[in-house]
């Protein structure tokens, strides 16, 4: 087992990884499953932009395709209208913000990333809804995020079956990992993609083997920010899901996380913080 790389390089600046950070979700769609991170012009986007990067956001995920189970496919050309305006608008108004473009086509993360102004690929498929992504970021070397899920959207909640939810991920992950590593991608950041064709008791039972994920050496980013795993185990709303949400976070980062994709900024740095500090006496106790 290596141990994980302490930063990512954005452009030449380094993002330390040494203490967890924090992504914050803003969805350029109308049917995303939390009405709160759903922003539709230019000037809600500046504005949930702007609290975020108060609140202490360590990177804006900018997605355009609602990725909730069953959701509508969105044509490539009405994703590439809502993100690249709104990676523009962001640029323009935050120059010093970290940007994510979440997206699994290779077209619109090249743009993204070349004209735009965003910095790393969120890709909700990991390379699989488009043979031209890997090849896409061996080119640009830019971080990627590799996320696994299996079928897509739209399929992905039809009776998901593994023999075991994390040793088949982790195989997953495996060969992709080596193919881009042979090509000299650097900075890989992997997500189980928690919600995305599991079960309630897949994603917790990947939640409590979240250490197994170490072996791969790479960074971790976890996202159950407002998911059903939540809202079914207590009988609630995403509105209705933020303590839920603090709770399962804490849990995550414990578990070792690097990054929480989130949609409440303020809370998930709290929880951070007060994680670091239990470490920190966990430490001096030992």
């Amino acid at each position: 087992m290596s141990a994980k790389p302490k930063y990512i390089n954005i452009r030449g600046k380094l993002l330390d990884l040494g203490v967890p950070k924090v992504m914050g979700i803003i969805n350029i769609t109308p049917d995303s499953f939390y009405e709160g991170s759903r922003v539709n012009n230019e000037e809600d986007i500046i504005r949930l932009a702007a609290k975020m990067i108060g609140e202490g956001a360590d990177i804006l995920d900018v997605g355009g395709y609602s990725s909730r189970p069953y959701a509508d496919d969105v044509a490539p050309e009405e994703e590439k209208k809502r993100v690249l305006g709104a990676i523009d608008v962001i640029s323009m108004n935050f120059p010093g913000a970290v940007i994510s473009i979440d997206t699994f086509r290779s077209d619109i993360a090249y743009e993204a990333i070349t004209r735009c102004g965003a910095h790393i690929i969120n890709d909700i498929s990991g390379g699989e809804a488009d043979n031209k992504m890997f090849s896409l970021i061996k080119e640009l070397n830019v971080p990627y995020i590799m996320m696994h899920m299996k079928g897509t959207p739209g399929t992905m909640q039809q009776n998901p079956v593994y023999e075991d939810i994390v040793s088949d991920i982790l195989i997953w992950f495996g060969s992709r990992i080596v193919d881009l590593q042979s090509a000299g991608v650097k900075d890989i950041i992997l997500d189980p993609g928690i919600g995305f064709g599991k079960t309630i008791n897949h994603n917790f039972e990947i939640l409590r083997r979240l250490g197994d994920f170490a072996i791969t050496g790479l960074p971790l980013l976890v996202g159950v920010s407002r998911k059903s795993m939540i809202c079914k185990t207590l009988g609630i709303t995403p509105d209705e899901a933020l303590n839920g949400t603090s709770v399962l976070n804490t849990v995550a980062l414990m578990g070792g996380a690097d990054i929480l994709r989130v949609h409440d900024v303020k809370e998930a740095k709290e929880a951070v913080k007060l994680v670091e500090r239990l470490k920190i006496t966990m430490a001096e106790v030992n």
